[in-house]
């Protein structure tokens, strides 16, 4: 049976702001306090799915958060009003109520987990919503994030929905922006490559600046739940180096599809290991493993984190050759896109690039691939989707047009305090779930 990767994009949500909330993402700390454009950001998130819709590729689109997040503030000891909530907030705590005021969610590359059922036991699609407990305004994504997915996957005869992992440091789980699958084709069996970046009991091979955000002990227990067989998965650790040079996910330093791996020199331990057990698993799924690194004499990590050149999207055309989707930054570094024009014009593995402006995404740190959630279909389960989610030209004109109705064009962090972007936010995810058919996801609407 034909199978498909669906792209599902995460829509930038309404409190779309700079509060520099990442500690180890260097673009979120570097942009801190400046003044963001919602409208703009979701706006130009549009824009590239409709491209690539356009494009002939399956494209999704999965719903923000509503924010601020009153029940996580409740928890955390403010009463009255949600008005009142927001006020004491702002008053008392105002970094807690930019915490919980984040469109984070939007970066849906950090929502979950997913494994093809061509990969799994029982032959289904299997979703852990990442408990992303490294940060307290991405953490409490969780719960909602279950619940959207579960309203778009909801039939349990093609979709397994697992709960996320327990919120503890052992078993911190990034989601898929430290997930690859390499295969011959979408349909057909792959190999799972978790990468982690400490392990327990590992004292030495440790970041010293940056926290690593994936242990080993939840890709583990990822593979488990998903039914995932040890001879078609793959453990691979991201050198501690990079991660204190800002590369804060795999998806930094990068990207897979198909039987493609683009990634830089300096991103693997144990490299070598790592790439022998890909090579002789994968040829056992009849796949030949293609390698495409970059190396550091023409583009060094600094440059790859600054531009986020892997944190692009790798795109299979019709002919089997492979179109890299890159931020406007990549094509403005000299040095990235000489590499890059290099690349494209041998032709081999990766032969067109297509580059969008992100740059409201990108000032807050993340790129086309931090804004996507890559999920294999096959035909019967892309017919037992929640079609409202899939990008058409109509629902494309009804989005554009929501966003303009309900996204302000302007917003600092301190305009987090107005109790008036409460109320703007549910006011459009409840029409956006109408839209979308999602039903009660949200808080407001429980």
């Amino acid at each position: 049976m034909s199978a498909f990767e669906v792209n599902f994009d995460g829509l930038v949500g309404l409190t779309h702001n700079y509060a520099g909330l990442s500690f180890g993402n260097v673009a979120s700390q570097s942009h801190q306090n400046e003044t963001a454009n919602p409208k703009l950001a979701a706006l130009q998130g549009l824009t590239k799915m409709k491209a690539l819709a356009d494009m002939g590729y399956h494209q999704g689109v999965l719903p923000p958060h509503e924010r601020p997040c009153i029940t996580t503030l409740r928890q955390l000891g403010f009463s009255g009003s949600d008005a009142d909530i927001v006020a004491k907030a702002a008053r008392e705590a105002p970094r807690l109520l930019a915490m919980t005021s984040s469109a984070s969610s939007m970066w849906v590359a950090n929502a979950a987990t997913v494994s093809p059922s061509a990969d799994t036991l029982d032959s289904r699609v299997h979703f852990t919503p990442a408990n992303l407990n490294n940060k307290l305004h991405r953490a409490i994504e969780a719960e909602t994030t279950g619940r959207i997915l579960q309203q778009i996957f909801s039939d349990s005869r093609h979709f397994v929905h697992h709960a996320p992992l327990p919120q503890h440091a052992s078993l911190g789980d990034e989601g898929a922006a430290n997930h690859n699958r390499l295969c011959a084709g979408y349909g057909q069996p792959g190999v799972e490559m978790f990468v982690y970046g400490c392990r327990s009991g590992d004292g030495q091979n440790r970041p010293a600046l940056y926290p690593a955000r994936q242990t080993y002990e939840a890709s583990e227990s990822v593979m488990r739940l998903h039914q995932l067989h040890p001879d078609k998965t793959v453990f691979v650790q991201q050198n501690p180096a990079v991660i204190d040079q800002g590369v804060f996910h795999n998806d930094v330093i990068a990207v897979s599809n198909g039987p493609v791996l683009f990634y830089h020199q300096e991103a693997f331990l144990n490299q070598k290991a790592a790439f022998d057990e890909m090579t002789t698993k994968l040829a056992e799924v009849d796949c030949l493993f293609s390698a495409v690194e970059v190396p550091s004499r023409l583009v060094s990590v600094d440059d790859a984190v600054k531009t986020y050149l892997f944190n692009s999207q790798l795109l299979m055309k019709d002919d089997g050759k492979m179109m890299l989707v890159v931020p406007q930054e990549a094509r403005e570094h000299p040095g990235v896109w000489a590499y890059l024009s290099s690349l494209i014009a041998q032709g081999d593995i990766i032969n067109e690039v297509k580059v969008f402006d992100l740059r409201e995404s990108m000032r807050n740190g993340g790129g086309p691939a931090c804004l996507r959630l890559r999920v294999v279909l096959n035909q019967t389960e892309l017919n037992a989707t929640n079609p409202n989610v899939i990008l058409t030209d109509s629902l494309y004109h009804e989005l554009t047009q929501w966003v303009e109705k309900h996204y302000r064009d302007r917003l600092a962090e301190s305009d987090l305090a107005d109790p008036q972007l409460l109320q703007e936010c549910r006011t459009a995810l409840d029409e956006l779930t109408q839209i979308m058919n999602l039903g009660a996801v949200y808080p407001f609407q429980r």
